[in-house]
């Protein structure tokens, strides 16, 4: 039976008992509700940095392999054929690129498998993020090329190099100068906390 029910033949005493108890499990619950969290130790901390990593290489990798693969297809149609001289060297440079990405993307997969039980997390998590980090960057360079290459076909003169550069500089914002901006402000507001 629920507490708040109230059983046939209960009177007004039942009532107080249940109202009572509900008012000492909420001050119970409530300070734990409100207690600050314990800082958590360095392996705690390195822990939650891996699986952080992960889920992040979760969501980069299938973007950077669905690119891969439309891309390794692209050579097989009838319109290759017909791609000029530069258009067939931006197809090998944007090739080429999917595939680093690729490898820096997936790279940390790889790495804690060869690593596994060696105590290295600490080393493990840095070269993970530098990793992630670069295969980023070779992601954005890949999907920018891309582009060029499809644009080419599409729009006339030099207007599909000027929407490439408007996107690569809409990447670069919200993927390096947005979060830069934001940790500075964080370390600002740091400082003055300290500071207070």
């Amino acid at each position: 039976m629920a507490l708040t029910e109230r059983p046939a033949g209960a009177g007004p005493a039942a009532e107080q008992d249940t109202a009572c108890c509900a008012h000492r499990d909420h001050h119970q619950r409530t300070p734990e509700a409100e207690a600050p969290e314990a800082p958590e130790s360095a392996h705690e901390r390195v822990n939650r940095r891996w699986n952080e990593i992960l889920q992040e290489t979760r969501v980069t990798q299938t973007g950077v392999q669905i690119l891969f693969g439309f891309l390794l297809s692209v050579a097989f149609t009838p319109l290759f054929r017909e791609l000029e001289t530069l258009d067939r060297g931006i197809y090998v440079t944007t090739v080429v690129l999917g595939a680093a990405a690729t490898g820096a993307l997936i790279a940390p997969v790889s790495m804690h498998r060869f690593l596994s039980g060696q105590r290295m997390k600490d080393d493990l998590v840095e070269s993970a993020a530098r990793l992630m980090m670069c295969g980023m960057v070779l992601l954005a360079l890949t999907i920018g090329c891309t582009l060029l290459l499809i644009l080419r076909f599409v729009v006339p003169g030099v207007l599909a190099e000027i929407l490439v550069g408007a996107v690569m500089l809409w990447f670069g914002l919200c993927w390096y100068v947005l979060p830069l901006l934001l940790r500075r402000r964080a370390a600002r507001r740091s400082r003055s906390g300290r500071e207070a």
